[in-house]
């Protein structure tokens, strides 16, 4: 095993929070999955294997620790806060839409930049704990709004497509650049796997697969029930709006050929 501050500091961190606001009441069971699989998420990416090649030798490893700590566990501990709690969260600066999105597309495409990603993995111990930090509440603050903001369906597809667009071309640009920008990854040791430019260009398709994966496919299902929030408001407006005709009293009604009774 090659655990890292990560995992021995910040995995057990999340969990404890975790227990404590399980004690506290108000988490459900599917809330307390969802933080646990967040939770496990972050110690598997810096107690396995994964936390050296990332390290030492390969771009894609360390894009995917990259990708759990800004994307997937980010989502999974913000479905873990309970309403109570988020309801006291809700007017923070760095949990509304137009500060979050901003935040976490700064903070990706700032560490991305050869110099600091480089200088990032030159100084483990102290500047690439700090990017790792980063990540994970920039994707918390991401996330935020989608999972517990008040905004309607329509609102969250429109944030969550945003998101896709802007931060897609980081992937392709690294897939499609014809060299190798990471000199720390040019010039690390390997003796098997990729070379250094299929390794960056491994890393792109992951990195725009999985964004285009987790962020399209929730703009699609925020989409989804816009459209039908939409179509079922139309439905209650046409039956609501539609003119009601009073019955004619079966007594008075006329038949064809009929006389009026005279009196």
């Amino acid at each position: 095993m090659h655990p890292s501050a990560e995992a021995i500091g910040l995995a057990p961190a999340l969990a404890v929070g975790l227990a404590v606001a399980a004690r506290g009441g108000g988490v459900s069971r599917p809330r307390l999955v969802a933080g646990a699989l967040g939770v496990g998420l972050v110690f598997a990416a810096f107690f396995t294997q994964l936390e050296p090649l990332a390290n030492h030798t390969f771009l894609w490893a360390h894009l995917l620790q990259n990708v759990v700590l800004a994307e997937w566990a980010p989502a999974l501990l913000v479905l873990a806060v309970p309403p109570r709690l988020a309801e006291r969260a809700a007017r923070f600066p760095l949990f509304q839409p137009l500060v979050a999105l901003p935040l976490w597309l700064a903070a990706y495409y700032t560490w991305h930049l050869p110099w600091i990603y480089d200088a990032a993995l030159r100084n483990p111990h102290s500047l690439l704990h700090l990017e790792h930090f980063t990540y994970l509440a920039a994707g918390i603050c991401l996330w935020w709004p989608v999972v517990h903001g008040t905004y309607s369906a329509g609102a969250k597809a429109a944030y969550l497509f945003g998101a896709f667009v802007l931060a897609s071309p980081l992937g392709l640009l690294l897939a499609l650049i014809p060299r190798a920008i990471y000199p720390f990854y040019v010039h690390a040791p390997r003796t098997w796997g990729p070379g250094p430019l299929a390794d960056q260009q491994i890393a792109g398709v992951t990195m725009a697969a999985e964004e285009a994966l987790v962020f399209f496919g929730a703009f699609t299902g925020f989409l989804l029930r816009f459209l039908a929030d939409e179509q079922a408001a139309g439905v209650f407006s046409s039956t609501a709006s539609a003119p009601l005709r009073r019955p004619r009293p079966s007594g008075l009604r006329a038949t064809p050929g009929s006389v009026p009774p005279r009196h």
